[in-house]
């Protein structure tokens, strides 16, 4: 039966191995997309969030949200904030370590404007990271004892809430077991020969206008034309009514 810890968490990119590496792969992909953000808020959920530069976004207030240390100190299902005034947020290996991933994008979700940016960087389990996962050595070791989400679950966790996702990519081909500098030639090939086997995925989504919703089926079905029988001692009554000029029944 797999195990998973909630207590110990990541507070710093250098808690996990290579993280200054790691760091510095995420910060300097996201660089690509900033200039692309627009508004008045960017908010930065985790500690690992808010240590990553988003300054090249033409977005005026950049601020973190977190246990500790951060600009607000909340709780990332209740956030402080009110509905749809953030225009873009960034979480950097958070959902792989809270209890409830899904009400966090939710509570992300209410916060977040039409149209806003969701940037989720997380653990690819199919990605050489998963060896830790098999190896009881590092089961219990950062990031190994968080729970590593497919890729496609996350869009499809996206796609209930009513996003569209407009990239999702990998970066980091190595297992974070030893130095980066080992095998490079081996991370060569696998980004070469298997691109989807990075060991983190950056999926960034954007908020729809008005959520998809199917089609109703605009056919309606034939009613059946009943009418009111009369009975036999009204009848004659209801025959005069019907003859009588509309002004009469008015008056």
């Amino acid at each position: 039966m797999s195990h998973f810890s909630f207590d110990l968490k990541p507070k710093q990119w250098d808690d996990l191995p290579n993280g200054a590496a790691l760091q510095q792969a995420v910060a300097a992909h996201l660089e690509n997309w900033w200039p692309r953000v627009f508004g008045y808020h960017l908010l930065k959920l985790g500690p690992l969030s808010a240590a990553l530069s988003s300054m090249a976004s033409p977005v005026a207030h950049h601020f973190s949200l977190s246990s500790q240390d951060a600009s607000i100190i909340g709780d990332f299902c209740h956030l402080p904030l009110q509905n749809g005034v953030i225009d873009a947020v960034v979480m950097s290996l958070l959902l792989e370590f809270e209890p409830d991933p899904y009400r966090i994008l939710r509570e992300t979700d209410r916060v977040l404007i039409a149209g806003g940016y969701l940037f989720i960087v997380g653990f690819n389990p199919l990605s050489p990271l998963f060896l830790g996962k098999l190896w009881p050595k590092y089961q219990d070791c950062l990031p190994w004892n968080g729970r590593f989400f497919m890729p496609s679950r996350v869009r499809d966790w996206l796609g209930l809430l009513g996003y569209q996702v407009v990239a999702d990519e990998r970066l980091v081909y190595h297992p974070l077991i030893g130095e980066f500098t080992q095998g490079r030639f081996f991370q060569q090939s696998l980004a070469s020969w298997l691109p989807s086997a990075g060991s983190l995925y950056v999926i960034v989504a954007r908020k729809l206008e008005s959520p998809l919703t199917p089609i109703r089926d605009k056919r309606k079905m034939r009613q059946t034309n009943w009418s009111t029988a009369p009975t036999a001692g009204c009848a004659e009554h209801l025959s005069d009514n019907l003859s009588k000029p509309l002004s009469e029944h008015t008056e």
